[in-house]
């Protein structure tokens, strides 16, 4: 069976007409006028130094999701005209949950509404492309269809100049044809030759199998994996070396589709949002950088937790920090060299349905075309991707945690030494 793996608010409705709690204990009351005051994340990031230097501004980010809000407070005037590749009725401003419009918040959010304490995005001055697919909210399950609706989105996104795509969608199981996966990764392999930055949850599934997952067990992708408060890894995020990057992925609070306007959530498509608009704060610098150099300078100043200073299969490079990316950049490397593997997943080499994301990064090769010194990128054995769950922040209390309900989506360097090494125990955002 397929599992189509992001913020799993399928059911909603019902699950909070009951009353059902499902799945961690409810968090904490949050007060309608303290949203951005509960964003922790932003503030561990310091999101409020960055934007004096950077907001995105000038950058367009494509997220490819279910569909989205676009009249929420807090993401009016944030999307460009987009596109819906779903085939299901309502175009891009619907949606069968407010899983995309999460993602839209957490990337680029403005806080408009209460006063100016709303939701903020981490990159607040880019403008969002949104790409509508069918994310299993209406029913597919991981096919060739949904593969195609990933690659169609992709290339169109390439097309209209986004410079980052942000993928927090993402399955275990797969039962399309290793035609299709290969011919999705030759879309994202052409994405990535023309120059844009392609980033995709690995998924929520480490306690149930780690199994491989479509995108973010592909080559030409940025597999995104999530950590806790104190920069540890979370017991959900799969592992595997597919695993390049991480952000924050618990407790993160976003605009969304829920009556309050905001909910609150886990998972590694929030931290593939999180990962995403961090590339563009980076880019909105230095607009003469390729997606390379942005990706290598986003490895280089990566927090790795407790004094570690190489990759691991759990937490890739480390913890993305943009705003040491901003102020201590080092040098961002040779422009047309990636950081991750330049091979192409072929239908004899894609990882089987079963196979798992356990592969070391020690008897993994490296690229040929490695940039000399850059970190090791091993091909990509898989991972499942999306985000975890939601808590719905309504009248000011966090009303219940939605997990998702059987029917999931269907698809889903070096270090430069003048950034020390987190120390043991540390966080890495504490620097």
């Amino acid at each position: 069976m397929g599992h189509v793996h992001g913020r799993r608010r399928v059911f909603a409705a019902a699950l909070l007409a009951a009353g059902a709690v499902i799945g961690p204990v409810a968090a904490p009351a949050v007060a309608d006028e303290s949203i951005r005051a509960a964003q922790w994340h932003l503030d561990a990031m310091h999101a409020s130094e960055m934007w004096q230097v950077s907001k995105g501004t000038g950058i367009t980010v494509a997220v490819i999701d279910g569909g989205f809000k676009l009249d929420h407070p807090d993401l009016v005037g944030q999307f460009l005209p987009g596109k819906d590749f779903s085939g299901s009725p309502g175009g891009v401003g619907s949606y069968g949950d407010g899983h995309g419009t999460m993602m839209a918040s957490l990337i680029a959010g403005t806080g408009k509404s209460r006063g100016g304490n709303g939701a903020y995005g981490l990159a607040p001055g880019v403008k969002l492309l949104p790409l509508k697919i069918n994310n299993g909210s209406v029913g597919t399950s991981l096919t060739s269809d949904f593969l195609d609706e990933v690659g169609q989105a992709v290339d169109y996104a390439v097309d209209q100049g986004a410079k980052v795509i942000s993928i927090s969608q993402g399955a275990a199981a797969v039962t399309a044809s290793q035609d299709d996966v290969a011919k999705l990764n030759r879309i994202l392999a052409a994405a990535r030759t023309k120059g844009a930055l392609v980033l995709a949850a690995v998924g929520n599934e480490a306690q149930s199998g780690n199994p491989v997952d479509y995108p973010g067990g592909l080559p030409n992708v940025v597999g995104v994996g999530s950590v806790d408060r104190n920069g540890t890894v979370t017991d959900e995020s799969e592992h595997g070396p597919q695993v390049a990057l991480v952000a924050p992925g618990v407790d993160t609070l976003a605009a969304c589709t829920a009556p309050s306007g905001y909910c609150q959530g886990h998972g590694t498509s929030d931290a593939t949002a999180l990962a995403s608009a961090s590339a563009a704060l980076v880019w909105s610098v230095h607009k003469d950088w390729s997606a390379n150099q942005v990706l290598r300078v986003l490895i280089n100043t990566a927090g790795r937790a407790n004094g570690g200073t190489s990759r691991t299969d759990g937490a890739g490079w480390g913890a993305v920090r943009p705003r040491i990316a901003l102020t201590d950049p080092g040098d961002p490397g040779p422009a047309d060299v990636s950081p991750l593997p330049a091979d192409a997943v072929t239908p004899s080499a894609a990882p089987s349905p079963s196979a798992s994301a356990s592969v070391s990064a020690s008897s993994a090769p490296s690229p040929a075309g490695a940039a000399a010194g850059a970190p090791t990128a091993e091909p990509k054995a898989g991972a499942s991707s999306g985000s975890g769950g939601v808590l719905p922040v309504v009248g000011g209390v966090v009303a219940g945690l939605l997990v998702v309900a059987g029917v999931v989506f269907a698809v889903v360097r070096r270090r430069r030494a003048a950034v020390p090494p987190v120390p043991p125990g540390g966080n890495p955002y504490a620097q």
